[in-house]
């Protein structure tokens, strides 16, 4: 195959940096990169592949043709730029809210519902879903598969890297004002200083009580595995961790369950680790996470006072998992189905 032409825009954020640290070791052949980013980061520096490249001022370029652009600065961003690169013939892998929920925008993890990328998409846009949709329904793929779910409730444990650099800067910095006592705690990524503390909000609280992520898990859900009337809530919170989600899991089916068959499925589930009596000890958290690229599963049992139903814990890398490994995956998917323009 030819190399392609790569664009990264919000190539210096927390997504952008793993990004191109995940193509660099890729077999995708790569002839041209362009790093593009807001113009407080222009000039900056980086290394691919034994080459020097420099950060350029997205909003200065004339030339917007590219075979694949990954777009991770924001729904703004990508609202404005991924029709303008999909219209110059690129395929867009986006990484923000923007067009997930758009009928003609697949939503894809490669490993759960690949078909949605067999044919370039009408708009020219592919949607990464959302970091903790994607470790969800990675690990629930087999359960799904095999039975029929009734309802899953979940709460999430978020990582200050879901807020970005900001988010990470904001929690050190605050770890550090909290342990010296030299100022007073602030927070501007988040609604509450985060150091020491757990805040049951992610994303704005629409009128109804449910915030943008406990809604995006909801619909991603739905959306992935193509079951409109799956029932899932949730509460997301954000926890004083650096990076790595969690999530506890409860999953009722239609029908008793054995924890002998669910382990079977998670621990033959391809891209899932499970940690379970006889297979491995213990259980993953976030801070001693071995594979950034896979999903860990552990805590596995079944509800001592209801036999249909079932409690996982979940934990995965956001910035791999969630979004920079997802996104070189869909890449790879649609290199593979022919559906980059002129491969």
């Amino acid at each position: 195959m030819r190399g392609l032409d790569i664009s990264i825009i919000g190539a210096t954020g927390a997504v952008g940096a793993e990004l191109i640290k995940l193509l660099e070791s890729s077999q995708i052949p790569v002839s041209r990169l362009r790093l593009l980013a807001s113009p407080n980061s222009t000039g900056r520096r980086s290394k691919f592949r034994e080459q020097i490249y420099i950060v350029e001022p997205l909003g200065e370029i004339n030339d917007a043709k590219t075979d694949i652009a990954f777009l991770s600065a924001g729904s703004a961003v990508s609202a404005e730029w991924g029709p303008r690169l999909a219209a110059q013939g690129a395929l867009v892998i986006d990484n923000s809210n923007a067009f997930r929920m758009h009928p003609n925008v697949p939503l894809v993890v490669p490993q759960v519902n690949p078909s949605t990328l067999a044919v370039r998409p009408r708009l020219g846009i592919v949607s990464n879903p959302n970091c903790s949709t994607i470790q969800l329904v990675r690990a629930l793929r087999p359960l799904v598969t095999a039975f029929d779910i009734g309802q899953i409730i979940l709460t999430t444990y978020q990582a200050a890297s879901g807020g970005g650099l900001v988010g990470i800067d904001e929690l050190l910095h605050g770890t550090r004002t909290a342990l010296d006592g030299s100022a007073a705690p602030s927070a501007e990524r988040f609604p509450f200083p985060l150091a020491f503390n757990v805040i049951p909000q992610v994303g704005e609280i629409a009128p109804e009580g449910v915030t943008l992520e406990e809604r995006k898990l909801v619909q991603e859900s739905r959306k992935i595995f193509g079951a409109p009337h799956l029932r899932v809530t949730s509460t997301c919170v954000r926890v004083p961790v650096l990076n790595g989600h969690s999530e506890a899991v409860y999953v009722e089916f239609e029908e008793p369950i054995r924890l002998e068959r669910i382990n079977e499925l998670l621990a033959n589930e391809p891209g899932v680790r499970l940690y379970a009596d006889g297979i491995r000890d213990g259980y993953p958290t976030p801070r001693f996470l071995e594979d950034p690229a896979v999903v860990h599963v552990g805590r596995v049992r079944v509800n001592p006072e209801n036999p249909r139903a079932l409690w996982i814990w979940v934990v995965a890398d956001n910035l791999q998992v969630g979004a920079a490994f997802n996104a070189l995956l869909i890449a790879q998917l649609a290199i593979a189905n022919n559906v980059i323009g002129g491969t």
